[in-house]
């Protein structure tokens, strides 16, 4: 089992991830959004919106970074394998406090506005619910992080992301002795790249390049015509 999960698991997850985004977006284009809600309750959303994104994107890159980049280059640039465990543990627990509080923010606006409600899919919900638990078993592997700053067990997630994106069987090996929450923290955010393409997180991959050379102001309707309704 722990071989399926860590060895053969993150394959389907990525699979689905990658042919999934690709499949909605030929399919059914107009669904590739974010369905925001800004006009229903502005403040709210602003203010949890910001810590939320904010600190997600600051654990995705890390995350990225940190367990990707081979860990000879951090042997040869001088980052000891403590330093990084401490960083990651500083700046992870930071971010992960400010995206829990702004989705926390996020998930109380969704269920407690009746108008939100309303709107709200079991997906949106859904997706809510689950990046809210993958944060607090992420902010909860800390704790147990800071028994280990000597950086040992960071290796051991570093090797067995490294092994999985370069076909390696053994992968799953890696990890095989590492603590439970972790266990559950890699199994969860394997499961939101499985459901990744069916939900509103698809707009993450949209990069809104044209943003920047759009017009200043969009005419809805010409003037001659009388103004807009």
């Amino acid at each position: 089992m722990h071989n399926f999960l860590f060895g053969i698991y993150p394959y389907i997850a990525l699979s689905v991830l990658l042919i999934g985004s690709i499949a909605r977006y030929e399919r059914d284009p107009f669904t590739w959004k974010s369905s925001s809600s800004q006009l229903l309750r502005r403040k709210q959303l602003v203010i949890g919106s910001v810590l939320f994104h904010v600190g997600v994107l600051v654990i995705f890159f890390g995350h990225l970074v940190g367990l990707l980049t081979p860990i000879w280059v951090f042997d040869a640039i001088g980052i000891s394998h403590g330093a990084k465990q401490l960083l990651a543990v500083i700046a992870g627990g930071i971010a992960g406090i400010m995206a829990l509080i702004g989705g926390g923010m996020l998930l109380q606006r969704r269920l407690n506005d009746p108008r939100i409600r309303q709107t709200s899919s079991f997906a949106d919900i859904a997706i809510l619910v689950l990046l809210i638990a993958q944060l607090l078993l992420g902010v909860g592997t800390i704790f147990v992080s800071l028994q280990h700053l000597d950086g040992h067990e960071m290796t051991k997630f570093m090797s067995w992301a490294q092994g999985i994106f370069t076909f390696q069987s053994d992968a799953a090996d890696h990890i095989a002795d590492v603590a439970l929450l972790f266990k559950l923290h890699l199994f969860l955010g394997l499961t939101i790249f499985l459901v990744f393409p069916f939900t509103r997180l698809v707009h993450m991959l949209s990069v809104p390049l044209r943003y920047f050379t759009r017009p200043g102001y969009q005419i809805v309707r010409s003037r001659r015509n009388g103004p807009a309704e």
